[in-house]
């Protein structure tokens, strides 16, 4: 008998992590591998965050905090939400987690129920259906289409609901499609849910200050009659260039809140209380850099889209947010070139190019792959011209 719990068994590692695992690998073997597949930004954490939690150590600020949070932080975060989004929020509606995917996972713990739906639409971040599976809840997967620019539509939403849907999952910027929903998009489906009153919406805007061309960031919380159901979460990771410094943070209802305080309490407890002061200093101090990173991550898109768009059996659309593009591989998946799946295509690219992405299956819709732009020019060059030299060299 094995001693692996059910629960375990239901979910898998996840494919993302997996394929830049196997990047470092093949590197630590020698070979010139060009990672595209990690979601972190590849500039370094401003020295203001840094010095401010070098002055915590100092201060000796390195003991336990409260579980959820310092109310340092939680204030700078009601702040933020006010300053940013127009949106009120009390101390006692905060919640800090180590990472945004610990405030996730954490969320779904405390209320889901066996059988609860969650409606998550396709591409979706690898981790949401195995956190929902991990906490008894049953995914309800709708795969949006390239021509909507892989965005969930009211019409679909409307269909996908049942008398056990719970949450609904909104991430915008997206990952992995980088799509941002714009205020027209948002109050269509907002329709909707304001009219089925015991659905909640969970909110992941990680991705809010990477966005291009004059994207307006928007907010279903913002919609006052659905802030009592929605909570917001956002971290420090993606924005400010601080992932291995594992802050994310959350807010809305209170007793979401104190329920998902409650899971860390008997988890992992509070955030590094290091980590918490450098976040105070990121959510406070300037806020200048963000423009400029900006900027740098608009030309690698520009560029990425416009070469995989000139690359025969590849077509790419130009997103609005994030920091990555989710090409189509449907035009190369055919008996002259071999390849059936975007697995196979992926698995091909990395084995006679050395470049690593990842495959549009793990993201909940085939045919496609995701590349993380968030490295060098240099880089992006160079995998670029080995993509279109794979793709060249297929019978096709």
């Amino acid at each position: 008998m094995s001693i692996i719990s059910d629960s375990l068994k239901r979910i898998k590692p996840s494919p993302t992590i997996a394929v830049t695992q196997k990047a470092r690998e093949l590197r630590a073997a020698g070979k010139d591998v060009i990672g595209l597949g990690a979601g972190e930004p590849d500039f370094d954490t401003p020295d203001n965050i840094k010095d401010a939690a070098i002055k915590a150590i100092r201060d000796g600020d390195t003991k336990y905090t409260a579980v959820d949070g310092t109310p340092a932080l939680k204030k700078a975060i009601v702040e933020k939400f006010k300053r940013e989004n127009n949106l009120d929020f009390t101390t006692d509606q905060v919640t800090v987690g180590t990472g945004g995917k610990q405030v996730l996972y954490n969320t779904f713990m405390a209320t889901l129920n066996k059988g609860d739906e969650v409606i998550i639409p396709a591409p979706f971040w690898v981790s949401y259906p195995d956190m929902v599976l991990l906490a008894g809840g049953k995914p309800k997967i709708i795969k949006c289409e390239e021509k909507n620019g892989f965005k969930l539509t009211a019409k679909k939403l409307k269909a996908a609901i049942s008398k056990k849907t719970k949450w609904l999952i909104l991430n915008s910027p997206s990952n992995p499609t980088g799509a941002g929903y714009t205020k027209d998009e948002i109050d269509d489906l907002a329709k909707v849910l304001i009219k089925n009153k015991k659905i909640h919406i969970l909110s992941d805007d990680i991705y809010e200050h990477i966005k291009y061309d004059n994207f307006n960031f928007f907010t279903i919380a913002q919609i006052s009659k659905l802030k009592d159901r929605t909570l917001t979460m956002n971290g420090v990771s993606k924005s400010y260039a601080m992932t291995g410094w594992r802050i994310g943070y959350a807010a809305g209802p209170k007793d979401i809140i104190k329920a998902i305080g409650k899971i860390q309490s008997q988890s992992t407890s509070n955030p590094s209380s290091v980590s918490q002061a450098a976040a105070v200093e990121a959510l406070n101090g300037s806020q200048d850099f963000i423009e400029e990173r900006s900027n740098a991550f608009k030309e690698r898109r520009d560029f990425v889209v416009r070469s995989l768009n000139n690359i025969k059996g590849i077509s790419c659309l130009t997103p609005n947010g994030a920091f990555y593009v989710f090409p189509s591989c449907k035009g190369l998946l055919n008996k002259k070139t071999k390849l059936k799946t975007d697995t196979d295509f992926v698995q091909n690219l990395l084995e006679k190019q050395n470049v690593a992405v990842v495959q549009g299956s793990a993201f909940g819709l085939d045919g496609y792959f995701r590349i993380s732009y968030a490295t060098s020019m240099e880089n992006l060059k160079k995998a670029m011209e080995r993509i279109k030299s794979f793709c060249e060299s297929l019978n096709y």
